[in-house]
């Protein structure tokens, strides 16, 4: 059974782990001269006398509580997962990693938590990424003749890896993304639409679209944020919008509807978003409403760039078509939930109905935009552009060299 608590505070702190953290270092630019927000540890493994257990920050109750939600077993992250606790593709597949070492070390059956956790969203193929990574640790440990116990030590080290790794890659990104825009945009006071959230909330170090606009603001030469709402759960008003205001960013929230008069007036420079899956031909799955985006970009002639770690690539599905998307419950449409607010008559997590009782909403998670409208994506490898599958492909064989090497 599922066995997970919610714990609130404001020093959350991050363990001897690697740990997701928002504005871990200094920061410059608006804030130079300003003392740095306090560290807020996004995911970590703590091991309280009680025993093992994977803490992750409850994004559901983002921007206006910060409370850890405590995952005992494999269940309990599955719920986090398909709830959006905890969420973004590469802090997926660190989670689902994590998830693996945690049946371990606790004794619940591996192959089954496995296989639970792969199915928890299918879209995201670092979820399936991070989960066979710690699996294939823990069976080679098995092989070998460990025991229980040293073959979940073997998960757990395998887990930490990928942690530490995601947050290298991330600020490989961040360096690739910014200097790609510096080339496409000469003179700084870039004007960047962002979607969603791919911040460090999603991701081992400071994420991947958001934090090339983190560099960007750093050395000056970020002139706005365009913020997306990103309905309809909100994750750029909610979690994108309390990253940049940590980070004391020039930023604005706009509703999606409103996207579109923003490129007419001539007021976006360049847009950047994150990936869940990226298909053997560049086609993109990332969240529902980015494809719009790539469309208005392209009439206006706008460079659409995606900033996804390797991890994100998946060979196996040869083209969009394939990628299956991720149906989610009407009631996200149907009703306004209220994360974290008590209310009159309403439960904290309830929702207020804004459409009539039984009305049935089209809801997917995501969308996927061709390749032809991507004018580039930005890996911790280097840049893919034009995106190509022949571009994909030697990019990978490129990223599992330097893996072996």
């Amino acid at each position: 059974m599922a066995d997970q608590y919610a714990q609130s505070g404001e020093d959350i702190r991050p363990t001897d782990t690697p740990t997701s953290s928002l504005n871990e270092g200094k920061n410059e630019g608006r804030n130079a001269g300003k003392a740095a927000p306090p560290v807020i540890s996004v995911i970590r493994w703590a091991e309280p006398p009680e025993g093992p257990v994977l803490v992750l920050l409850d994004q559901t109750r983002l921007p206006g509580e910060e409370t850890e939600l405590v995952c005992t077993d494999a269940p309990a992250l599955v719920q986090a997962i398909r709830t959006l606790a905890v969420r973004g593709a590469p802090l997926l597949g660190i989670a689902g990693a994590y998830g693996v070492a945690l049946a371990a070390i606790r004794g619940f059956d591996v192959e089954e938590a496995a296989g639970a956790l792969v199915g928890a969203r299918p879209t995201a193929v670092n979820l399936g990424y991070g989960v066979r990574r710690a699996l294939t640790a823990y069976r080679a440990a098995l092989a070998g003749g460990a025991d229980q116990e040293r073959a979940g030590a073997a998960a757990l080290a395998a887990a930490r890896e990928l942690h530490r790794e995601d947050a290298e890659a991330s600020g490989k990104m961040a360096a690739h993304g910014l200097a790609l825009l510096d080339e496409m945009l000469p003179g700084g006071g870039h004007r960047i639409l962002t979607h969603c959230n791919t911040g460090a909330l999603v991701s081992g170090g400071e994420g991947t679209a958001f934090a090339v606009a983190l560099a960007a603001h750093r050395q000056g030469r970020l002139r706005r944020l365009w913020v997306d709402e990103t309905r309809p759960l909100l994750q750029g008003s909610r979690l994108t919008a309390y990253e940049a205001a940590r980070a004391g960013m020039a930023y604005t929230l706009l509703t999606d509807n409103a996207a579109g008069s923003l490129f007419a007036a001539g007021e976006v420079d360049a847009v950047l978003i994150g990936a869940d899956r990226i298909a053997a031909d560049g086609s993109v799955a990332n969240k529902v409403g980015s494809y719009p985006l790539a469309v208005l970009a392209r009439y206006h002639h706008v460079p659409f760039i995606v900033v996804a770690p390797v991890t994100t690539m998946d060979p196996d599905t040869p083209d969009g078509a394939s990628i299956e998307v991720e149906q989610r419950s009407s009631h996200e449409v149907t009703e306004v939930t209220a994360p974290y607010v008590p209310m009159a008559g309403l439960e904290a997590g309830g929702g207020i109905a804004v459409a009539p009782l039984g009305t049935q909403a089209y809801n997917p998670a995501f969308d996927v935009t061709p390749p032809e409208l991507v004018t580039a994506i930005v890996t911790e490898e280097g840049v893919v552009s034009p995106v190509t599958a022949g571009g994909l492909d030697e990019l990978c064989a490129r990223s599992r060299q330097v893996t072996m090497s």
